[in-house]
């Protein structure tokens, strides 16, 4: 058995105050670089020539507004970082409050403003584009794919995932709870493992029947069968190999709902006993909580161009049918995918390091 003290954890129960200084460095680095793009005039991701901007609520910010905003914003976030580091807990109520206010709404807006559909998109074809690639299929020129603004945008999620981790690192020390684990602040009857097993279960079957409904569109469209669509649509995708592509995201999804699953199930626990080398040992709770934590967080970037998108309100009129009914679901996506994580941590996580409380 480990003790709090044990080398093993050191650099694990430090992570939380590595937070504040890294969010400061990335934010700081992207704000000059945006200052930089004031002055010149260039460089700017999210102008007119950004070709996918259709769904971006960016598609609202001038190109001569946007840059002098971003700097704004993330050099002024990088000083709020950098307080955090500091002896904050001094300062008056509402100075907090305001320092607080200000973190969570520039974490928000760079990990589910700026990211939108693309981050989504690419994290769906990525698979089939890396195994693809030596063979030359899709026939796509990767140039086009990997552009700058995509760069951006995951650089945006990074930063705003960093500071979203300051802020709450933050919050709990001046709260008086551990930094690590938040534990020893005011007591929550539902952060209870058995109180979690209960909410988390609800939450990961409604985070995995939505990715499962679309993927059996997709899977219905491979087959051959017109579903929600015209036949003259389908012959249309399966002369061009959209069809495919339909079929390597819905099978993308439909591992991602399987996956969900696992956060409420036994195996998600503990690798199966035919899992090679790994079987019948525990799952590591990082394993399941980091990827199912970003991909709730790129969900619910997508989401929010859709829901921005006055088409996307189309689909509830005369335009619904059984191929856009599962679009609708998003909404929920995300944020169910992100409750059932939580609740898998809740259930999961072993006495904190750091205060040596659970």
């Amino acid at each position: 058995m480990t003790t709090i003290t044990d080398p093993r954890h050191r650099t694990t129960s430090r992570w939380p105050d590595r937070f504040a200084p890294l969010a400061a460095g990335w934010l700081g680095l992207w704000g000059v670089l945006a200052l930089v793009a004031t002055v010149t005039g260039a460089g700017y991701p999210f102008g007119p020539d950004d070709p996918d901007t259709g769904t971006s609520l960016l598609r609202l910010v001038p190109a001569d507004v946007g840059p002098p905003l971003f700097a704004a914003l993330l050099l002024g976030a990088a000083v709020a970082a950098l307080a955090m580091t500091g002896p904050t807990a001094r300062a008056s109520r509402p100075l907090r409050t305001l320092l607080a206010g200000y973190a969570w709404a520039v974490a928000a807006l760079l990990a589910v403003v700026v990211p939108d559909a693309q981050v989504l998109i690419m994290l769906g074809y990525a698979p089939m584009l890396i195994l693809g690639a030596p063979f030359g299929w899709p026939p796509v020129d990767y140039a086009d794919i990997f552009t700058w603004p995509l760069a951006v945008r995951f650089a945006a999620v990074v930063g705003g995932l960093l500071l979203a981790g300051a802020v709450l690192a933050w919050q709990r020390r001046t709260a008086g709870a551990c930094v690590g684990c938040g534990r020893g602040g005011a007591g929550r009857d539902w952060t209870t493992p058995a109180a979690a097993a209960r909410w988390g279960r609800w939450a990961a079957g409604i985070a995995a029947a939505i990715p499962f409904a679309y993927a059996l569109t997709r899977f219905a469209w491979a087959a051959g069968i017109p579903l929600g669509i015209s036949r003259e649509f389908l012959t249309e995708m399966q002369g061009n190999g959209m069809v495919w592509a339909g079929f390597g995201l819905g099978a993308f999804a439909t591992v991602g709902a399987v996956l969900t699953l696992g956060l409420v199930q036994r195996w998600g626990e503990r690798f199966p006993g035919w899992v090679p080398v790994l079987g019948g040992r525990p799952v590591p709770v990082r394993l399941a909580v980091v990827p199912a934590t970003l991909v709730a967080v790129a969900v619910t970037a997508a989401t929010l161009g859709l829901v921005a998108n006055p088409d996307f309100w189309a689909l509830t009129g005369d335009e619904f049918s059984l191929a856009s009914a599962p679009m609708l679901l998003w909404p929920a996506w995300g944020p169910a995918l992100g409750a059932a994580a939580y609740a898998y941590h809740l259930r999961r996580r072993a006495g904190c390091p750091r205060c040596g409380q659970g």
